[in-house]
């Protein structure tokens, strides 16, 4: 009898052993449980988050949105009171339209400038026509009285009429002079002019942007997360009031560096997500992560310092999510999935080529 019981706790502890090996060589891989399937839990479904900020600061005026509501792109989320930004607007308008007034009154006074010379030019003709005529007196007068035979008073009203018509026409070249000087003032300082209205209408449209920025759209079409923004509440620029998660999706699957040999772009994944009671969609691998996440850490490891253990790395692989898939919309970002790649199965050329 103890013999026979002698047999069986050895043949169960045998078949214990045995067991507790092929459970060993499976997790491990091992023959004869090797397989070109490699599997991996380490796998989120991701997408592009989107925060929004306001460009400006100012109060919550209007939230027209809820949470986990579907917007589209353009759509009002947030409106900052404005009252501000449109009386800024308003001065700029206003700044703007007096420099523009200034550069309009330049362009009179050019040709009020201009006119000026032509009145003086006309003025220097009519008195070196005068300088002329004095000029010819005076030439006949001087010998005769010079002989005697003219007055004393004529010829000093001759000369006299010389003088005046001489000194008329340097009076008149000097206006001339500032005719064309005050021209030249006025086409110099237009420059100036011409930047200070530059300078307003850039004012305005940054008046403009400012005014438009207190109304807060959606950037794409999406779903919204939770709203943190409230009606009456003070925000600064940048700070985060929602955010927008569009509908493209896709999964990011971490596999140990042992497991990646044989995998190929273009290869077909199968993916079971935990939040549709395990579900299966079917995908095929994208791209591959230049490094391992180790290196984009923020405190990388250092392997030279201390004793040595050796730990496998893990590589992200991008893996697109099929289309035409109706689970597929169920998708959100953040959820976890078991994904499947069956290692033997040649890529599908048009993805690996497209890739």
């Amino acid at each position: 009898m103890l013999k026979h019981l002698r047999s069986a706790t050895t043949l169960i502890v045998l078949l214990a052993g045995l067991a507790g090996l092929s459970l060993v060589l499976y997790a491990w891989r091992l023959p004869p449980f090797d397989s070109s399937v490699e599997t991996t839990e380490n796998a989120y479904v991701r997408g592009y988050v989107t925060i929004v900020s306001p460009q400006l600061s100012g109060y919550v005026a209007e939230v027209p949105v809820k949470d986990y509501e579907e917007v589209k792109a353009g759509q009002l989320l947030v409106r900052i009171d404005d009252r501000i930004y449109a009386q800024k607007l308003a001065q700029a308008k206003a700044t703007l339209a007096a420099q523009q007034a200034a550069l309009a009154n330049s362009f009179q006074e050019e040709l009020s400038a201009k006119a000026g010379i032509e009145a003086s030019e006309a003025q220097l003709d009519s008195a070196q026509a005068v300088l002329v005529t004095a000029k010819a007196s005076w030439d006949r007068i001087r010998p005769l009285a010079d002989k005697g035979v003219a007055t004393r008073s004529d010829a000093d009203q001759s000369r006299a009429a010389f003088e005046q018509a001489v000194a008329a026409v340097n009076q008149a070249r000097a206006n001339l002079e500032v005719s064309r000087q005050s021209l030249a003032a006025t086409l110099g300082a237009r420059a100036g002019l011409e930047a200070s209205v530059s300078g307003a209408e850039a004012a305005v449209e940054l008046a403009q942007i400012d005014l438009d920025n207190t109304r807060i759209a959606a950037p794409r079409d999406g779903r919204l997360g939770e709203i943190g923004a409230r009606v009456g509440q003070y925000v600064a620029a940048g700070t985060n009031l929602l955010a927008i998660v569009p509908g493209d999706v896709w999964v990011v699957a971490n596999f140990k560096e042992t497991q990646l040999d044989g995998m190929k772009i273009g290869q077909a994944v199968t993916i079971s997500v935990d939040a549709l009671n395990r579900q299966v969609l079917q995908g095929h691998i994208e791209r591959f992560s230049p490094a391992a996440g180790s290196e984009f850490s923020i405190i990388r490891p250092d392997n030279a310092t201390g004793n040595f253990t050796k730990v496998s790395q893990r590589l992200g692989v991008r893996i697109a999510v099929d289309p035409g898939q109706p689970l597929a919309d169920l998708l959100a970002p953040g959820l976890s999935v078991v994904v499947k790649v069956d290692k033997s199965v040649e890529p599908r050329a048009a993805l690996a080529s497209a890739s």
